[in-house]
């Protein structure tokens, strides 16, 4: 007799997955690769929730019924038409219950071996938590360090061009990871989902390879990174990458450029550092940048705000770091960064 219900230890990567969550419930994570197929959308999820506290649970689960089967109608006569025989999806919502469960029993009807999803979307996020546990601790990573526009997340970038391998932190939390980090191009995701992502990329990871990584801080933007894996890549084995401030000051003009184009939002971050550096600190930062003195900002900022403080956290949080050894940029252009990873991965290929 076949399982109507799969573990999920026991998913497999070729396993076509169906979240039934509504776009919402989606969008703020799920399980890497599935497809949203809304039972209820988040409308029809809230009326029905409404109902249920403010009415009757009679009358919100004959009106849920009738959207879940015009839902699941709809999915099956668009979405699902061209599904063979054969076909055996598996089914998740929030806990494994109604609506996973309503969809799972249409779709065997049918003929399909449906397959609902034992516990949802929760045992999915227990999952996530205690494999990144075990996961973070079993690598050997290589911490890229060094002051801000000594262009360390190009390097991770670019020594994962170059097959080394390589969790890009900030990628995932589409941010740069300081007071003037954020992305305005990029939305970050949710805390979960940022956690669901770091998962799915360890996964993928050679345990018989070194990991790179750059020397982040706790909370990226406003993501924190996992307390397993920030604890692992901290006893790793640190380099430094180190660069004049006038090149630095030239790298962070040409990534930074959107915040020389809005001033005023420069200005909204920069406000930010009132409280450590004072009314005066701050109001001399906005007068250069009145005066369009974007070099003088820069270094400055850079020499008051970003470096006085990098050595020491550093020291404090990095085992190894005052052992780290230096590799000089003398220039940030790529084929200066595509020569230091070579040199790096040289040195570095295996454990």
């Amino acid at each position: 007799m076949k399982r109507d219900t799969i573990n999920i230890s026991d998913l497999r990567p070729t396993d076509e997955i169906i979240d039934v969550r509504s776009p919402k419930e989606y969008s703020a994570d799920h399980i890497p690769g599935a497809v949203n197929l809304p039972v209820l959308n988040d409308e029809e999820r809230k009326l029905v929730g409404w109902t249920y506290k403010n009415e009757s649970s009679f009358k919100a689960k004959r009106i849920g019924a009738a959207l879940v089967a015009k839902n699941i109608a709809t999915h099956i006569e668009l979405a699902l038409s061209e599904k063979p025989e054969t076909w055996s999806p598996v089914i998740y919502c929030w806990r494994g219950g109604k609506r996973s469960g309503s969809m799972s029993l249409v779709f065997r009807q049918i003929g399909w071996n449906a397959k609902q999803l034992s516990g949802g979307y929760k045992s999915f996020r227990r999952h996530v938590i205690t494999d990144t546990n075990a996961l973070a601790s079993s690598f050997h990573y290589i911490v890229i360090c060094g002051l801000t526009g000594t262009a360390k997340t190009d390097l991770i970038k670019e020594i994962k061009r170059q097959k080394g391998q390589a969790l890009d932190l900030e990628g995932l939390a589409q941010h740069r990871g300081s007071v003037l980090g954020y992305d305005p191009n990029a939305r970050q995701p949710s805390q979960k989902k940022f956690e669901t992502n770091i998962w799915h990329e360890l996964k993928k990871l050679d345990q018989t390879r070194p990991v790179f990584i750059e020397s982040e801080s706790k909370k990226i933007g406003d993501l924190r990174i996992p307390e397993p894996l920030i604890s692992a890549f901290r006893q790793g084995f640190c380099i430094n990458i180190t660069a004049d401030i006038n090149k630095r000051t030239d790298y962070l003009k040409q990534n930074y450029a959107h915040l020389i184009l809005e001033p005023s939002t420069l200005a909204i971050q920069l406000n930010k550092l009132r409280s450590r550096h004072g009314n005066s600190g701050v109001d001399f930062w906005l007068d250069l940048i009145s005066k369009g003195n974007w070099d003088e900002f820069i270094r400055d900022l850079l020499q008051k705000h970003y470096d006085a403080s990098y050595s020491k956290s550093m020291q404090k949080n990095f085992h190894t770091f005052l052992e780290a050894p230096n590799y000089q940029l003398d220039t940030l252009s790529h084929d200066a960064l595509s020569s230091t990873v070579e040199a790096i991965l040289s040195n570095y290929s295996t454990i």
